[in-house]
């Protein structure tokens, strides 16, 4: 069987193509962790039990516009900028004069940076404060298992339910 050079360059493309489309979802697939920042309010069901695209935008309330700070220091931490993002997020008043969901989430995004700079008990002290915000924060399902800030966290979460019963 004798292929031609372009068929084989042909198939050699599609399965080139094809492999790199699978790492890229791979990829997307661990993004866990933004979704808590992309994904609007969830929208509300119908009598049905199934939300629809026009009654679900009009019964979501409009999500109040995310802080530039916290956006900004969400990207420095995504390119690995950890000292940086702590100190955008740390300084910046339209956070900490925000809503305690943006509060937690930079308090989430300090101790990921704290934790992954061997910093922990930098760590620890931003998870123990979001906890202290709201004592029903966690961790997307992504961000639990986390080598890291996994442990701290879950330390974290087992000193303020003590706490909490006392």
């Amino acid at each position: 069987m004798h292929f031609s050079q372009e068929r084989v360059m042909t198939i050699s493309f599609i399965r080139i193509s094809s492999f790199a489309m699978l790492a890229a979802a791979m990829m997307l697939g661990a993004c866990d962790s933004l979704d808590s920042i992309t994904k609007p309010a969830a929208a509300a069901a119908t009598p049905g039990g199934a939300a629809t695209g026009a009654t679900a935008a009009a019964a979501a309330p409009e999500q109040p516009a995310q802080p530039s700070a916290l956006a900004d220091g969400i990207a420095l931490y995504n390119k690995g900028s950890y000292s940086a993002a702590v100190k955008r997020l740390a300084n910046a008043p339209e956070i900490w004069s925000a809503d305690v969901a943006t509060q937690t989430e930079a308090l989430k995004y300090m101790a990921f940076s704290y934790c992954v700079t061997s910093r922990k008990k930098l760590c620890r002290q931003q998870f123990d404060k979001a906890l202290k915000l709201d004592a029903g924060f966690d961790l997307a399902a992504g961000e639990k298992g986390h080598p890291l800030w996994g442990p701290v966290f879950n330390q974290a979460r087992k000193a303020a339910a003590t706490t909490a019963k006392k």
